[in-house]
């Protein structure tokens, strides 16, 4: 019955001229530039990007042509953290002292488990691959992402305007 159903609603989207899925974001994405200038010629889709996304400098390269405004971080956890022998690591800043399971303390993180604190670790990624000098603006500008995709009736005029034009990140 579910699919039944399912495949109405495509016939609908069809007959309407609708998306399905009006919004949305590719997680973990780990394409080429071709591949995210294919996604983001849909108005709504956004390109997540956490530890996996960003392992080589191949990825830090397709990274840096990735619009802020089109960009949300992600962790994946609890895969997908950042090693130091990937091409970010030089990029990252805040570490926090790790525990195996057995041995945890609250104060913290398990050895070999990302952790959802380790956003921040993709936030100083992102900043130092595409040559931004803060992680203030880019977290404003991201916070702004994430609600026009999710929450886009808390999202006031003039910071929509400020995405549109493109200055959400130059005050970083």
């Amino acid at each position: 019955m579910q699919k039944k159903y399912f495949e109405k609603q495509f016939e609908l989207s069809e007959a309407v001229k609708l998306p399905i899925f009006p919004v949305g974001v590719t997680h973990s994405f780990t394409d080429l530039a071709e591949d995210w200038d294919r996604l983001l010629s849909f108005e709504n889709m956004f390109i997540g990007v956490n530890g996996c996304s960003l392992k080589t400098n191949e990825n830090l390269e397709v990274l840096r042509g990735i619009p802020v405004e089109r960009l949300m971080i992600e962790i994946d956890s609890p895969y997908c953290d950042i090693i130091n022998t990937h091409a970010r690591s030089p990029y990252v800043k805040s570490v926090w002292p790790s525990k195996k399971k057995e041995k945890y303390e609250p104060d913290s993180t398990v050895k070999g488990r990302n952790e959802p604190c380790l956003v921040r670790q993709v936030l100083e990624v992102v900043v130092g691959s595409k040559g931004i000098s803060g992680v203030e603006g880019l977290s404003r500008t991201l916070y702004h992402n994430t609600c026009r995709l999710f929450f886009p009736q808390d999202l006031d005029a003039s910071a929509n305007a400020q995405l549109e034009s493109g200055t959400a990140v130059q005050d970083c």
